[in-house]
């Protein structure tokens, strides 16, 4: 093997299914990267806006000094589709994004990363700077892959490898070393296929191969830390922490996401559907031991617990209502109160709107009790 090989022998050791090299220079789609921020479409995202970091996108150089070289690697993680359903007679279950079925990611990749930098200072004999990135720094990193060879940014503005579709997750390591550079990935094979802007359930999928954040699913579930808008809260389903639609209904998965995935992204128990009734009674102490070492924790509990509120709101399983009104009188969050009110009254009947009305005299946070009028009123006008 040439010196290229070896270390990409190295990569592929170390658990990486994709590996390519590039060169730093000005990202293809950064004018398109400057638009999506002006038009606002990043949502509370503020990091992604901020100055010095859209610079830092903009000269990927910068981001290490004397920078020559770009690795890029990607970890494969389980075809969403490739579990079924839970069964319904066991009640209502939520859904969880792929990649959060097992360990998170970014324990993964960067540990793994250094790895690599020390495998690649080995096969060199000298000292090399590097940085490790996976989607924690000011990169474009799909821009980044695309330039390496491993595939092509797709209508669902996901990067696709034309040989094992888009369930993987990137990793980059800037050095100061030349690397010989991968041809960049040229073709667009979606076609004219729109399956994944068809089935996006918010419809935040958008021509340009970008995607409204404040209207995508793994945003409101994930990166936003308010309510979930009105609007947008029955289009959410049973999600409770993230959104694989695109990437189900996407051909290049149905046929080449089935490759082999890394143990640590193996779904841990319970995770991929849990029971929402039994989650929604989850303490502090109990969120953590469940999701330690998980990406859920960046939801944080009250985050999650939302989720899981309008979740059951959109089961229409009227077996939730005393869970839900427990969580109504006694949850300390009141962003999970607000949610569980909507989700009463979006189930309905005797049982929820008298839970709602026993609650509304002892809130004392205004926003909770507008949450609940609101949950009575459509309760008055649905009977």
């Amino acid at each position: 093997m040439d010196q290229r090989e070896r270390i990409q022998a190295g990569a592929e050791r170390l658990g990486f299914s994709f590996f390519g090299i590039t060169r730093p220079a000005e990202p293809a789609h950064l004018a398109v990267y400057r638009d999506w921020l002006r038009a606002g479409r990043h949502g509370e995202m503020a990091y992604l806006a901020a100055e010095p970091a859209v610079e830092k996108r903009a000269h990927p150089e910068r981001i290490l000094p004397g920078c020559r070289s770009i690795i890029v690697v990607g970890l494969r993680y389980a075809n969403p589709s490739s579990l079924p359903e839970s069964p319904r007679s066991e009640g209502p279950f939520g859904r969880m994004a792929a990649y959060a079925w097992g360990k998170d990611y970014h324990d993964i990749i960067v540990p793994r990363l250094r790895e690599l930098a020390a495998l690649l200072e080995a096969e060199l004999g000298c000292s090399v700077a590097h940085k490790a990135y996976t989607d924690t720094g000011p990169i474009l990193e799909r821009d980044l892959a695309q330039q390496a060879g491993l595939g092509w940014i797709g209508k669902n503005t996901l990067l696709i490898s034309p040989d094992q579709g888009s369930c993987f997750l990137l990793g980059e390591l800037f050095l100061d070393v030349d690397l010989p550079a991968n041809t960049p990935f040229e073709a667009d094979r979606c076609g004219t296929c729109t399956r994944c802007l068809d089935a996006c359930p918010t419809g935040c999928i958008l021509p340009d191969r970008t995607l409204d954040a404040r209207r995508c699913i793994s945003y409101l579930t994930i990166e936003n830390r308010g309510d979930i808008p009105l609007e947008l809260r029955p289009l959410v389903g049973n999600w409770v922490f993230g959104c694989d639609v695109c990437q189900q209904v996407c051909p290049w998965n149905k046929r080449f996401a089935g490759g082999p995935v890394d143990p640590e992204l193996a779904p841990r128990p319970d995770v991929p559907f849990p029971g929402l009734r039994r989650e929604l009674s989850l303490t502090p102490e109990q969120f953590n031991q469940k999701f330690k070492g998980s990406p859920v924790k960046r939801a944080k509990r009250r985050g999650y617990l939302r989720n899981v509120a309008v979740a059951l709101g959109n089961a229409g399983d009227r077996a939730a209502v005393p869970d839900l009104a427990r969580t109504l009188r006694h949850e300390p969050e009141a962003l999970v109160r607000r949610h569980a009110a909507w989700a009463l009254g979006q189930l309905g009947g005797r049982d929820a709107r008298h839970a709602l009305e026993t609650a509304l005299p002892a809130e004392t946070d205004a926003l909770v009790r507008e949450e609940i009028r609101r949950a009575l009123d459509q309760g008055s006008q649905a009977g």
